[in-house]
């Protein structure tokens, strides 16, 4: 620094987490209103709200003036939409933990463009794999894992503080991020190819989702590069 200015953009001092609480925030309350509503509004809501792959997928067929009808709003709306407190729950775990430090990185426009991208773009992603499911598709897996995946290309050498069980003690460790966040993907991996789609929950969004955030990071990190 000199004379008061930042010259650097990385030595930036960081700001609040103010994407991340927007976000979760947004999460809460539309679920909160899905558990006040009657269980008829409930299905309209996710209907009208979650993403449709087959809807969806029909879009890239046609010329892109009609790109922007309803159906490709839903790439982002039903990021915002959880069926049940379990699943909203464990998606915020994973936002907390790993979005206030890519926020502080990337700033909060950055985190803001990170989330509704890499999860619409999962989402369009998903939309071309399963081009035939016709149950709507919800959550924000696949922003989350876009997170993650921008975490570990910004962060690969940093370590996470993790309790693990040791009998019937809790042990406190620092694990480097690349073993629990490859772990995570493991585990995604073996889910998408295992595991269930439904309304719920398609596993492709994570793997898709972690793979766009992974990117994004770095060619965040070589344009910082080019810009030291």
């Amino acid at each position: 620094m000199s004379g008061g200015i930042v010259t650097n953009w990385s030595e930036s001092r960081p700001g609040g987490p103010y994407a991340t609480v927007g976000f979760s925030l947004v999460c809460v309350l539309l679920l909160t209103l899905y558990f006040l509503i009657s269980p008829m509004l409930q299905q309209a809501m996710i209907d009208l709200g979650g993403m449709q792959p087959r809807a969806v997928s029909a879009l890239f067929f046609q010329s892109p003036g009609s790109w922007w009808n309803y159906p490709a709003w839903t790439l982002l709306s039903a990021i915002f939409l959880h069926a049940s407190w379990l699943h909203l729950l464990g998606n915020l775990a994973y936002l907390w933990v790993f979005g206030i430090p890519v926020e502080q990185r990337l700033g909060t426009s950055g985190m803001i463009a990170l989330f509704l991208t890499g999860g619409a773009l999962a989402n369009a992603i998903v939309a071309l794999q399963l081009g035939n499911l016709q149950a709507p598709v919800i959550g924000a897996s696949g922003a989350i894992s876009a997170v993650v995946g921008a975490y570990l290309g910004l962060f690969p050498s940093r370590r996470i503080g993790l309790f693990l069980p040791l009998g019937l003690y809790l042990q406190f460790a620092q694990v480097p991020s690349l073993l629990v966040i490859g772990s995570w993907f493991t585990l995604q991996l073996l889910y998408t190819v295992f595991g269930p789609i439904n309304a719920a929950v398609a596993w492709w969004t994570h793997l898709a989702g972690f793979a766009l955030g992974l990117s994004i990071a770095l060619l965040y990190r070589a344009f910082a590069q080019l810009r030291a």
